[in-house]
């Protein structure tokens, strides 16, 4: 697993496989790490060495998402780290317990994308404003009905989880590219994906971190292009929806 310390705050680990790369990250807070999604099922070790180099315990294990990619390796590091929180969205929850029925005010589209059988329960669920240590909880849906995303309030380094890819070129989730379509096979609702796009370039973060692909610095231009292609693609149906 590489590892890459981006700022002060923030170190992001990638596991490379055969079709993509895939981002977890460890977040310093002042005598402890929390640690953002867990990759792929196998991960544990390389990220458990990972804190272990930066010589800080891991407290607390929060989700963008639940997709296999992202909380593959939850139980795993929740039976290393039994005293670790575990921290995941009020609407992801949801899927975490594999229930994809979709509330009345959610796009009625199927929820896609592949989710892992876990044993492992939040300890804690969370609304968007609400904060986790240095991060606060914004509210991404889209790429799924409950995804959220983590914004270091002390630097603007914004956790994206797949609202964005960087991986070949900036996309907004649901945005197929030729060498990496696969953020956007797993999709829910497009739509919803580029309101949440428009939503997080409102941040104006200082660096964009994503699930797949480097992080970015002083992404604004990077996101505005990557908005423009999203809203010619079905910036249509978003405004419908809306």
């Amino acid at each position: 697993m590489d590892t890459i310390t981006c700022g002060e705050h923030l170190t992001q680990l990638t596991r490379r496989t055969l079709l993509f790369p895939i981002n977890c990250y460890l977040v310093r807070e002042e005598d402890d790490l929390t640690l953002v999604d867990t990759g792929l099922a196998g991960s544990a070790p390389a990220i458990l060495e990972a804190a272990r180099t930066l010589r800080a315990p891991i407290r607390r294990i929060v989700l963008t998402h639940v997709h296999m990619d992202h909380a593959g390796s939850l139980d795993a590091l929740h039976a290393a780290l039994p005293e670790a929180e575990v921290i995941v969205s009020t609407r992801e929850a949801r899927l975490l317990a594999r229930d994809f029925s979709l509330d009345a005010n959610e796009p009625q589209v199927k929820v896609r994308g592949g989710f892992p059988v876990c044993a492992t329960r939040p300890t804690r669920t969370v609304a968007p404003g609400e904060r986790i240590g240095s991060l606060e909880v914004i509210a991404a849906p889209g790429h799924t009905p409950g995804q959220v995303a983590f914004l270091d309030i002390r630097n603007r380094n914004l956790i994206a989880g797949d609202a964005i890819s960087t991986h070949f070129g900036i996309a907004v989730a649901g945005i197929s590219k030729m060498l990496f379509p696969f953020v956007a096979m797993g999709t829910w609702d497009k739509p919803t994906a580029l309101r949440t796009a428009q939503a997080l370039r409102a941040l104006d973060p200082a660096r964009l971190a994503v699930g797949h692909g480097p992080v970015l610095e002083q992404p604004a231009a990077a996101m505005d292009a990557a908005i423009t292609e999203a809203t010619r693609r079905f910036g249509g149906r978003a405004s419908r929806a809306a």
